[in-house]
């Protein structure tokens, strides 16, 4: 026959207080209470567990070999009402992200340190991804929250915009143009250009600003990075355009940056799978993104 939760609570505190009257005390019940409950255990396991000898209980032989597994039970009950607090405190656990590479050098880190101060114990597992490989990590859940440039469009992803980015230039603080408060894509006809690859969403967007404007792009180098570029005007190759976010913060010795014109914004969206409930902790980490003061981490020069 089987035994439930109360049953076995009312045995331990029998073996630990070694008692009837501790057991009552140590469970806030009364002395009849226990000694009903106990005789119903022992009626339904078709075993004694306790002799009365001489007035006091002593536990029998199978008494004693069921405490060893009933301490067993209690230990893993306490253990789980431990994860259970944790998870309500948010103490412990982790928490899986997807980001785009440029934010994952600047925005992700300044919304980390906080989310650390409040959650020290909360291991965080960081991946940069691009676009597409990053709504595949979403969907197949080896990540819960994506934060991501532009908008990605899936049927099964949720995405919420947490802030508008803006396109700047990037040049060398020698350059000609440095001196300008702010530069026009026309601007930028005749300098060479570090670019973006064309098959990426940068890349797309900034073709698609020349164009409009009607000006020509003089590429020298081609890369998919921000930071590449970022890398390459420090070396004195060329100007580049950058997303705002992506500099944030960002110190580039020999580098000065300026407002685009015309201006053009772009949404960073935090994503996360539709039909996958978020934890706590996911729900924490969109709140300090969405707390995040963008505009007091620029560092526009």
């Amino acid at each position: 026959m089987q035994v439930n939760l109360r049953q076995i609570e009312v045995f331990r505190a029998i073996m630990v207080a070694g008692s009837i009257s501790g057991a009552a005390k140590l469970l806030c019940v009364s002395q009849p209470a226990i000694s009903r409950m106990i005789s119903h255990t022992e009626s339904r396991l078709g075993l004694k567990l306790f002799e009365r000898i001489k007035g006091r209980l002593y536990p029998t032989p199978e008494a004693r070999r069921l405490f060893v597994e009933v301490n067993a039970v209690h230990q893993g009950l306490q253990r789980v009402n431990d994860v259970a607090n944790d998870l309500i405190e948010k103490n412990t656990g982790a928490l899986q992200l997807v980001v785009s590479p440029s934010l994952g050098q600047t925005l992700i880190p300044t919304a980390i340190a906080r989310f650390r101060k409040r959650f020290p114990k909360v291991r965080i597992n960081i991946v940069t991804q691009t676009s597409t490989q990053l709504v595949q990590t979403l969907l197949t859940r080896q990540a819960e929250l994506g934060v991501a440039m532009f908008s990605l469009d899936h049927p099964n992803i949720e995405q919420q915009s947490i802030y508008e980015d803006h396109l700047v230039a990037v040049l060398p603080q020698d350059h000609p143009l440095a001196s300008r408060p702010a530069l026009h894509v026309r601007d930028l006809e005749n300098v060479d250009l570090i670019g973006y690859s064309a098959d990426t969403p940068f890349g797309g967007l900034i073709q698609q600003l020349f164009a409009t404007a009607d000006v020509a792009m003089r590429l020298a180098v081609e890369v998919r990075l921000t930071h590449a570029a970022c890398a390459l005007v420090q070396a004195g190759v060329g100007v580049t355009i950058a997303d705002e976010v992506a500099v944030l913060g960002q110190v580039w010795p020999g580098v000065v940056i300026r407002p685009l014109l015309p201006d053009i914004t772009m949404d960073v969206n935090v994503l996360h799978a539709r039909f996958e409930p978020l934890s706590g902790l996911a729900h924490e980490f969109l709140n300090t993104l969405t707390e995040l003061d963008v505009q007091a981490l620029r560092r526009v020069a």
